[in-house]
This record gives C-alpha cells, sequence and structure tokens, in this order.
C-alpha cells in the first residue's frame, strides 16, 4: 500500500465522482459511496474497514492525518 494523506484527497469537479483506485485516499473513497465497516486498533495504530458493494479498502492511520489506504479485491 502507498501512503496518502486522509485530508488531501481529490475532489470530484463538475458533478463527476471520483473513481477509487488500488491506492485511493479516505476521502476519495467516501465520496464514492464507500462506508465505513469496521474500526480496529493494530498497535498504536487503528485500521478501517471500508466497503461498496463487493469491493473493499482497508485505511491504516498512523496519526488523525496520515493514512495508508490500498484494495482488498
Amino acid at each position: 500500500m502507498q501512503g496518502s494523506k486522509a485530508t488531501g484527497g481529490n475532489t470530484a469537479k463538475s458533478g463527476n465522482a471520483v473513481s477509487p483506485s488500488a491506492n485511493s485516499t479516505m476521502a476519495e473513497l467516501l465520496s464514492s459511496g464507500y462506508q465505513i465497516k469496521a474500526a480496529v486498533p493494530n498497535g498504536g495504530k487503528f485500521v478501517v474497514f471500508m466497503q461498496k458493494d463487493q469491493s473493499a479498502y482497508a485505511c491504516e492511520f498512523s496519526s488523525l492525518t496520515d493514512t495508508r489506504c490500498g484494495s482488498l479485491n
């Protein structure tokens, strides 16, 4: 998974939805309709699992603004 910032997501312009890629920001995933399904502690970090239909992502939080999100499928 490649690092990304939770607050630095791409925004949709002209009403077009942002399509999530293998490495997306949490803001992109939320704007694309993904829902948070679970959050679990992992040492000093949290892992948040997001899902939309048959697609799933995991986002690892090392701080409030520093996250890494990657596709699970």
